[in-house]
This record gives C-alpha cells, sequence and structure tokens, in this order.
C-alpha cells in the first residue's frame, strides 16, 4: 500500500472506530446490576424507544469500524515485518467484533416489545427469552476477541514500532480493552473498554499518519525475529 493512501486512509480508521465506540456505549443508557439485566433494560427502553434504536444502530456500526482499525493496524505491522503474528489475530478479531455486533440486535427484541405498545413485564420478558443465547454469544464473542488482541499485543510489541513507553501504554490498554468484555457490568462493558480502545489505538494511530512506512521505526533484529 502506497504512503499516500496509508497516511490519509489507515490512521484515520484506526483513530475513528474508537471514537465511534466510545460515543455509542457511553451513549447507551445506564443499566444498573449484572448484564444482561432484563428489568433495566425494559426500563431503558420504555423511556425513550429512539435513543435505544440509535445507540444499538451505532454499536454495531462501531463494531464494524473496530474490524477496519485492526486490518489497518495488521497491514501497519506486516510492513514492519510482522509475517505471521497478527495475521493470526484477523480472524479471531473479526469474529469477536462480529458476535459483539449481534449483542445489539439482539436487544432489538425489546425494542419491537416497546413498539407494540406493551408493559414492562411483557418487554423484559422479549428480552428474557434471548438471554439463552445472549451470554454464549457474549462469552464466545470476549474469548474469540482477546484471542486475536493478544496476537495484536505480540505483533506490537515484537515489531518494536513505538517506544519503551507508549508500547507499554498500548498494549495494557489493548489488554484492558479486550479483559473488560468478559465482565458483565455496565461500568466495565461500555465505559472500560470504549475509554480503553481510545488509549490504545489513538496513539497506534497517531504514529502511522506521522510514520507512514513503519521500517524506519521498526527495529531491524525485532523484524527479523518475527519472521522466524
Amino acid at each position: 500500500m502506497s504512503d499516500t493512501r496509508r497516511s490519509s486512509y489507515e490512521p484515520i480508521i484506526v483513530a475513528l472506530a474508537p471514537a465511534a465506540l466510545f460515543g455509542a456505549l457511553v451513549a447507551h443508557p445506564y443499566l444498573p446490576g449484572r448484564l444482561p439485566n432484563e428489568a433495566a433494560v425494559a426500563a431503558a427502553v420504555a423511556a425513550d424507544t429512539t435513543r435505544w434504536g440509535l445507540v444499538h444502530l451505532a454499536a454495531g456500526v462501531a463494531s464494524g469500524l473496530v474490524v477496519l482499525a485492526f486490518l489497518a493496524i495488521r497491514s501497519y505491522l506486516r510492513d514492519a515485518g510482522d509475517h505471521r503474528l497478527s495475521a493470526v489475530g484477523v480472524p479471531f478479531v473479526v469474529i469477536g467484533s462480529t458476535l459483539f455486533a449481534m449483542l445489539p440486535g439482539m436487544e432489538f427484541a425489546a425494542l419491537a416489545a416497546a413498539e407494540t405498545g406493551t408493559d414492562l413485564a411483557d418487554i423484559a420478558a422479549a428480552q428474557a427469552a434471548l438471554e439463552e443465547w445472549f451470554v454464549p454469544v457474549l462469552a464466545i464473542g470476549a474469548l474469540t476477541f482477546g484471542i486475536g488482541v493478544l496476537a495484536f499485543i505480540r505483533g506490537i510489541t515484537v515489531t518494536g514500532i513505538l517506544s519503551a513507553p507508549l508500547t507499554a501504554v498500548v498494549v495494557v490498554a489493548l489488554a484492558v480493552m479486550a479483559l473488560s468484555r468478559f465482565v458483565p457490568l455496565t461500568a466495565a462493558q461500555f465505559y472500560l473498554q470504549s475509554a480503553a480502545g481510545i488509549l490504545a489505538l489513538w496513539p497506534l494511530a497517531y504514529h502511522m499518519w506521522r510514520r507512514p512506512t513503519p521500517g524506519a521505526a521498526a527495529q531491524p533484529g525485532r523484524a527479523q525475529a518475527v519472521r522466524s
């Protein structure tokens, strides 16, 4: 990929994805207690069906942008000498993000129930009927995304594309972003995950923008280790 194309496309995607995820998840109505919380969902949907629909649509779009961001990072790491590690992570990130996007789709069931004019109990019942599917999708999505992120962490550390302090920040933030998906609490799923995504991906986006060709930034010894 040409330097011009990367400087005008890939860093923008890497910066936009966590911002979109942050906006969607922070705008989501707060749900107290352990997730999924059918009673809280019913109350939030009934309070504002338009907001519920928009934030869940935005969350699905943001999840797709996260996939594009990791594909852009994979392209950069490949040019830095990583021919194996991040390539292994790509399918796991894609599957994990796809499953994560399914979760907002499942919560449209409550929206459909609210739009028919049913009471809170019926809305909660509609959401509860999906719980046996919601929980496995959440767990499998978190696991696969976490495996993919771990592979990207290895690619970032081995290629040495960032300075040591910045690498530490990005690695920790990526780990927190992945681990937060395992915690069934609003504070972790929405706020911690989205904030960690910004802290992880924005430094990478800035570096990719300032240094479209990673060869000068990568340490040859480390790049060679990735190839082996």
